[in-house]
């Protein structure tokens, strides 16, 4: 082959081999550089703090900071509930390296099975519950062992530590802390404050990094609700129900107390009760108050209300005289009195004393269906008390303009209308307080302001009270039905009643027997009080002045002498029953 001159040139070749394949493994080396170089700039220079931040985030952990729900006092400060601190005890599964090791450490500080406890630790979950409501010593145990992926949560207690003690009246809360019952429902927004939150760090095992991100918004305590209630006062009403509801007899109990100028509740009650503590153990029925949700007829009490609108229309005085009859047609119903008898001529005041439904249906003819049907409304008949509590009934009473003449006459003296046992307690406030009556309360301050003062309704005048006052002494006194309603030192002025009670079986009055209710003020000549006491007993015909009468009367003792009350600095007057 002939060799090229010197200085020429090869024309139309290419690169040596060796040398191609330099070029061609030098850009595969530098091109892949390139790319990651590429990356790393655009990592650390244009996204590098959104992926920085990313990955805070991931690391961060959010956990509720539980709110202190509020506490509910009597009128004295004492507590009848309030919330403790407590944990719930929670894990994230795939940060717990050894599940049965963990639950072997953690059965005993929180009472529950290895087994439960490792089948929870081994889900495939980011978050399990081990336990609820933790104490904080237990808390602090399990936090010096250091395990990994276990952590805690707030959990408050709520707690009440009157037990049954005004139950009814408190209400109670459910797992998550919500009002369900009574002032726990009513004013649960207000009792439950706003939880805040705290937003932490954490490593690898669940635990907060030192040098990490830790914010907390702090949560706000639930505020303070001060009930009228006198405690002491609310046990020996209770007790006194409990009593009442052993004599074999009586299957419920209830009672109220009033302030007379205040229309506050004192007590309030029913038996059975309940303790809030153990809510998820009782019986739902019992759950709930039926001194504001249960109605029943009121019987003779009612008469009161009769009597002041004869009163208030100048239909009769005290002093008027009637001849009664032991019946008296009703339509097609023939009413009487307790015990049929030949004609009597009593007074205004000894028909009220004697309780007759004749006198009484002969005086609500003279008034009117129409009027007597503005009184009962007036005294607050057929509508709710606007009481502070969940589930109040309103009553039943229809209108005038339906009345037949056997319902006509039976309203008159309390059958054929229904009413709660606040309801009927509220009439006799007014009576008691020269005829103004003021809607029932409950809650004297919630978060230390003073709750709002509650209406008050003109429904007679004060002589109309004044009289009524005095006539209804005398059921008290002698040869009125209800002796056993009498306070040592105190004049007591009241009614009883015993009404027919509606079987449940048949929707009749054929077994039901009877609700036997009192309901009257103390003293008499300066009232500060009224009590009212009803008794359902289906399967006794024994009337109030027996049996409710002296509930009513141990009752008003309690309240009056508790309170300082001095005793009636007058005799009782002497009553003309018959003309």
């Amino acid at each position: 082959m002939p060799r090229r001159p010197p200085g020429s040139r090869r024309v139309g070749g290419g690169l040596r081999p060796g040398a191609r394949r330099l070029t061609i493994g030098l850009v595969l080396v530098v091109v892949p550089l390139l790319v990651v170089m590429g990356k790393l700039v655009l990592l650390q220079g244009v996204d590098g703090g959104d992926y920085a931040a990313a990955a805070t985030q991931d690391r961060l952990r959010s956990y509720p900071i539980a709110a202190l729900r509020g506490q509910v006092l009597d009128r004295d400060g004492n507590p009848l509930a309030y919330t403790v601190e407590a944990s719930r005890v929670v894990a994230d599964p795939t940060v717990v390296a050894d599940p049965a090791r963990t639950a072997l450490a953690l059965t005993t500080l929180l009472d529950v099975p290895v087994s439960e406890l490792t089948d929870l630790l081994s889900r495939d979950s980011r978050y399990v519950v081990l336990a609820g409501q933790v104490s904080p010593e237990t808390v602090d145990a399990i936090d010096e062992l250091g395990l990994g992926g276990v952590f805690f949560e707030d959990d408050p207690v709520r707690l009440y530590p009157a037990g049954t003690v005004a139950g009814q009246v408190v209400g109670f809360v459910g797992r998550q802390g919500n009002g369900l019952a009574g002032i726990e429902q009513t004013f649960d927004e207000e009792l439950a404050g706003r939880p805040g939150e705290r937003r932490v760090e954490v490593g690898s095992g669940g635990h907060p990094i030192p040098s990490g991100i830790d914010e907390s918004t702090p949560a706000t305590d639930g505020e303070t609700v001060e009930l009228t209630l006198d405690a002491d006062l609310q046990y020996v009403m209770e007790q006194r129900l409990d009593q009442a509801c052993q004599d074999g007899a009586t299957t419920r109990a209830s009672a109220v107390v009033l302030d007379v100028h205040t229309g506050e509740v004192a007590a309030m009650g029913s038996c059975p009760g309940y303790d809030p503590g153990a809510a998820a153990q009782t019986d739902p029925e019992l759950l709930g108050n039926p001194v504001v949700s249960d109605v029943f007829e009121p019987g003779s009490v009612m008469k009161a209300v009769t009597l002041a609108a004869a009163l208030e229309e100048g239909v009769a005085t005290p002093d008027t005289v009637l001849t009664v009859d032991g019946h008296i047609q009703a339509g097609d119903a023939v009413v009487t009195d307790a015990h049929d008898h030949e004609p009597i001529d009593w007074t205004v005041t000894g028909v009220l004393a004697k309780s007759s439904n004749v006198g009484t249906i002969m005086l609500a003819r003279e008034v009117g269906d129409a009027t007597l049907e503005e009184y009962l409304r007036a005294f607050g008949v057929g509508s709710r008390t606007g009481i502070e509590l969940p589930g109040e009934s309103a009553g039943i009473l229809s209108g005038s303009d339906e009345w037949e003449e056997s319902r006509a006459a039976n309203i008159a003296i309390g059958q054929g209308v229904s009413v709660t046992t606040l309801q009927m307690a509220s009439v006799y406030q007014a009576i008691a307080n020269d005829g103004v009556r003021i809607a029932p309360r409950l809650v004297d301050s919630v978060g230390g302001e003073a709750a709002p003062a509650p209406e008050s309704t003109r429904v007679v005048s004060e002589s109309t009270a004044d009289r009524m006052a005095y006539m209804l002494e005398a059921v008290v006194g002698p040869g009125g039905t209800a002796p056993l309603a009498q306070v040592d030192g105190f004049r007591v002025a009241g009614k009883t009643g015993t009404a027919q009670r509606a079987n449940p079986d048949c929707g009749c009055y054929a077994g039901g027997g009877y609700v036997t209710t009192f309901v009257g003020f103390a003293p008499a000549d300066d009232p500060q009080y009224v009590v009212a006491v009803d008794l359902e007993r289906p399967t006794s015909s024994a009337e109030g002045g027996q049996v409710a009468a002296p509930v009513f009367a141990d009752i008003m003792r309690q309240a009056l002498t508790a309170d300082g009350i001095v005793p009636s600095g007058t005799a009782r007057p002497e009553f003309d029953l018959t003309g």
